[in-house]
């Protein structure tokens, strides 16, 4: 391989691409099969696409990506499915905290390439879960790594929801290691936790970050089935609950959830900050917030 891992970063950064088609159009014809009851607004049901842009300090080109949103679908009421590739050198906070969680020579030598999908899903029902997923790869001088996964955020949990999306994670990860999904399941129930509310933000899923074994081939091999995963743990489930009754008080319950896991992205999530301090489109690094949520 070479110094820049060049090939390596193109392969990854194609793979995101095709991951975030895929599941565009999965919930594109998710919108289109379900026939009932008239969309909210002209053009809901399809995403709307937007290049976005990351400027340097001294204003020169760092990269960017595509910001995909649905608003007011019949049955996501705000989805976006956002990638972006983006370089540079990073500012000293943002270098700082990396030197700090042990980035092998990100104290003498800034530079980064980072490369990743995001997706997050808000849904008009409330029986249907929302949902979070992302993957990446992280490139310095110094050192690569990926990360990601996904959670799943219901605001009314079913056992048997919380059984298939967590048994459909450890499907796809139990052929890398017996210890993976063990591993990257504890992950998630601590990196998705709110201290301040003393509780976690959704019924957890799987998570890693810095995952570096010195194999690229077998940690990206690793990410691609986190991404694989996403739409067989998921779909089915907003099959099954999209059309089911709910009350009013179903949908308060909602919206205070929403409100757990605003509070967590603006105050703990590790991409939300990363992407603000680093310059890229504020509107795509806060396309995860729902579009309505509540405080009692």
């Amino acid at each position: 391989m070479t110094a820049s891992f060049q090939a390596e970063k193109d392969r990854a950064s194609g793979w995101f691409r095709s991951l975030r088609d895929d599941i565009v159009a999965a919930f594109e014809k998710l919108e289109d099969t379900h026939a009932e009851g008239p969309l909210s607004d002209l053009g809901a049901g399809r995403f709307e696409v937007t290049n976005t842009t990351r400027t340097s300090d001294d204003g020169s080109d760092a990269g960017g990506g595509l910001m995909s949103v649905m608003r007011g679908g019949r049955v996501f009421e705000k989805v976006g499915v956002n990638i972006s590739t983006v370089y540079g050198t990073l500012g000293e906070r943002a270098q700082k905290a990396m030197a700090a969680r042990g980035v092998p020579g990100m104290a003498d030598d800034p530079r980064f390439w980072a490369s990743g999908i995001s997706l997050v899903a808000h849904m008009q029902n409330p029986h249907a879960p929302a949902v979070h997923m992302n993957t990446r790869m992280f490139w310095t001088p110094g050192a690569w790594w990926f990360g990601g996964g996904s959670d799943l955020n219901p605001c009314i949990e079913y056992n048997e929801d919380t059984a298939h999306f967590h048994d459909t994670q450890k499907q796809h990860l139990d052929p890398h290691g017996s210890d993976i999904y063990p591993r990257l399941k504890k992950w998630a129930d601590a990196y998705f936790y709110i201290p301040h509310r003393k509780r976690a933000r959704g019924v957890g899923g799987i998570f890693m970050d810095d995952q570096n074994s010195g194999n690229w081939e077998a940690d990206f091999a690793l990410t691609q089935d986190i991404g694989r995963a996403f739409l067989p743990s998921y779909l089915p489930l907003v099959e099954k609950r999209r059309s089911q009754v709910w009350t009013d008080a179903d949908k308060d319950a909602q919206l205070i959830h929403r409100g757990l896991y605003a509070e967590y992205n603006l105050v703990y999530d590790r991409g939300t900050k990363f992407g603000l301090e680093t310059g890229h489109d504020a509107n795509a690094v806060l396309m995860s917030l729902p579009p309505m949520a509540k405080w009692v």
